[in-house]
Formats: structure tokens, sequence, C-alpha cells
């Protein structure tokens, strides 16, 4: 009788140390996506996207000796320069994300995860000199994003590569 009590006293003490690591674990993703939400935009400087951290949460097309970061950069003909700002913006607010600044040739948006509200940092920079858009996304807060960050980029391309083939489409008639 003493050791059946003995073992139920250590499963219910084993339990409650489980229950209150999950609840201090989700205190603290909480904790992070609201320091995530407070947390600056970056900005471009005038000619150049920032660099990405050492951690592989932040893709660039920037970059192309940061192999580990490094996405290719979408093309532009001479056409589609002058639509690719309002291309971009069209392509951030179908993937629901915030446009924070836009100018003619940046545009920067942020992302929030839809369970925690972690915000992603998603800047363009229209280079019109080499008619290329550069595009770097990166999580605020963390180290890894499980390449949240590479697929939304790779989504947010296939949109505005489809907009903007349609302008040489539409051109040509």
């Amino acid at each position: 009788m003493a050791t059946v009590w003995i073992i139920d006293s250590v499963l219910r003490d084993i339990t409650k140390m489980i229950i209150t690591a999950i609840l201090i674990g989700i205190s603290i993703l909480f904790i992070m996506a609201w320091l995530s939400e407070s947390s600056a935009t970056p900005l471009a400087n005038s000619s150049f996207l920032k660099p990405c951290p050492n951690k592989p949460n932040c893709v660039c097309s920037e970059y192309i000796d940061d192999t580990e970061h490094y996405i290719e950069p979408l093309s532009l003909s001479t056409k589609q320069l002058s639509k690719a700002i309002s291309y971009i913006k069209i392509s951030v607010q179908s993937l629901e994300g915030k446009i924070v600044t836009d100018d003619n040739t940046y545009l920067a948006a942020t992302f929030s995860s839809s369970f925690f509200g972690f915000i992603d940092d998603v800047e363009f920079r229209v280079d019109n000199e080499n008619q290329l858009i550069h595009i770097r996304s990166a999580s605020r807060l963390g180290y890894s994003d499980f390449g949240i960050n590479n697929k939304r980029v790779n989504n947010l391309k296939t949109i505005i590569r489809q907009q903007l083939d349609q302008v040489d489409k539409n051109s040509s008639n």
C-alpha cells in the first residue's frame, strides 16, 4: 500500500513538473513574439540591402558571396522596371504582408507568423541600373525559421514574376 502511494505521489510530481515546463516554454514563446513586434524594421542604406546575420533565418539576393543566405534576384526587362514596385506591393498584400516603407525603388514589409505572431521583415530594392529586384527576408528574433523566409521569398518571386511577365505579354499585343 505504501509503495502504491509513493509511486502515485511521484507520478503526480512528475506531471506537475512537465506541465510547468510546458507553460514556461509557451510563455517564453509569447514573450519572444512580443519582443519581435517591438523591434525596428531594418532600413536599406542608399545602395544595398543589409547583409544577413550569421543565422539560418535570413535570405538575401544582394550578396552573392554569402552562399549560406544567397537567393537569386528577379531580373527585369526595361518595360517591367516602371511596374516593379506596384507589383511588389500587390504580391506582398496577396500574402497578407503589411507594407511599412514604400518609395520608387525600395519597399519594406512585415509578415507575422499565424500562431505566435513572430515578425519577419522583407525588403525589396529595385536596381534600375542592373534591371534586378533584390530581396531580403529575415526573422527579427530567434535562430532558425525552418526555411519559412526562403519559402516566402520564393512565393513572392513567383507572384511578382507572373505579374511582370503579363506586362511583356500585354506590351507585345
